[in-house]
């Protein structure tokens, strides 16, 4: 995926995030089974939109070309990243609507390399910055969401500190979301915060705002617990989805495509017919030529809507 620092992040995070989650995890675990063990053989077929992050579309193709092989392959909205540049951001809004496809929502982009829980306020500031182009974006697009990690804990952030700098600062982005008509969506990463669903509810609860829910991504949690548990766990709450795979392999593990990993996608599609969830999800993996494209299609068809 061309999305280097949050890949890089993930990968970078496997062995803490294993050690810090195994033991929090058992409770979880052992709600998920009991779910799992209770879902129909045959889950129902879902009504939610197939979703594409834009870096997976060809990048030798234009950006209208890539919105038009996105629609034209199946996929019905897109995610794409933060632009700064106000040209090329009015060029992507023009391209996508000739294509005929919604970008449903902005992935933030300077959340990682200056995290909102740092103690610098320059860094801060611009993480800040950030988020305010990607709100502004999401209304010029037409977009509903942004997604946003919220922090990052690491040697000189504690969790606590994690937890009470990031709430402060997305605090002060509430009125402008509210403005714009546009939800800050609170994603769970490697990032060694929010590792379990129940603090992923507590924190996005204690905002007391309709305008900050969660981004929820069905690989990411897949090394500490289950997707489905998770999604009984956030309810409501879930306002846009990530969809991708992951594969335990001995000591180590890969993002494999949709139905190659460990994910239990019936136990999965289950659990969001269960919440009543019918809006977008978005495919997040490599990159790949029309074939490859329409083969995540297909697959998004018979694993996550439950379709052929």
């Amino acid at each position: 995926m061309r999305h280097p620092s949050r890949r890089e992040f993930l990968k970078s995070s496997a062995t803490a995030v294993c050690g810090a989650g195994l033991g929090g995890s058992v409770l979880a675990n052992s709600l998920a089974a009991d779910a799992s063990s209770a879902a129909p053989l045959f889950p129902p077929t879902l009504s939610i939109k197939k979703g594409v992050w834009f870096e997976m579309l060809p990048a030798k193709l234009g950006t209208a070309d890539r919105f038009k092989l996105a629609r034209d392959v199946g996929f019905e909205v897109a995610q794409v990243p933060t632009e700064p540049d106000e040209h090329k951001a009015e060029e992507i809004k023009k391209a996508a609507e000739a294509a005929g496809i919604r970008i449903d929502s902005v992935m933030n982009m300077d959340h990682w390399k200056y995290p909102l829980s740092s103690s610098d306020p320059a860094v801060v500031e611009k993480s800040l910055a950030g988020m305010r182009t990607s709100l502004h974006n999401a209304k010029l697009w037409g977009s509903d969401a942004a997604l946003l990690v919220p922090a990052v804990v690491n040697p000189q952030t504690s969790y606590h500190d994690a937890w009470t700098r990031s709430q402060k600062e997305i605090r002060t982005l509430i009125p402008l979301a509210e403005e714009l008509k546009v939800v800050i969506a609170i994603e769970e990463v490697w990032n060694k915060f929010l590792l379990s669903p129940l603090e992923m509810a507590k924190y996005i609860d204690e905002f007391q705002s309709p305008w900050i829910k969660a981004w929820f991504d069905v690989g990411n949690v897949v090394l500490y617990g289950y997707p489905q548990d998770w999604i009984h766990a956030l309810g409501n709450r879930i306002v846009k989805v990530h969809l991708k795979d992951f594969k335990r392999k001995g000591d180590g593990y890969a993002w494999v495509n949709l139905g190659d990993g460990d994910v239990d996608w019936p136990a999965v599609r289950q659990a969001f017919a269960d919440i009543g969830y019918s809006g977008s999800a978005v495919t997040e993996l490599e990159g790949g030529d029309e074939a490859y494209l329409r083969d995540v299609v297909r697959r998004f068809d018979r694993l996550v809507l439950g379709r052929g």
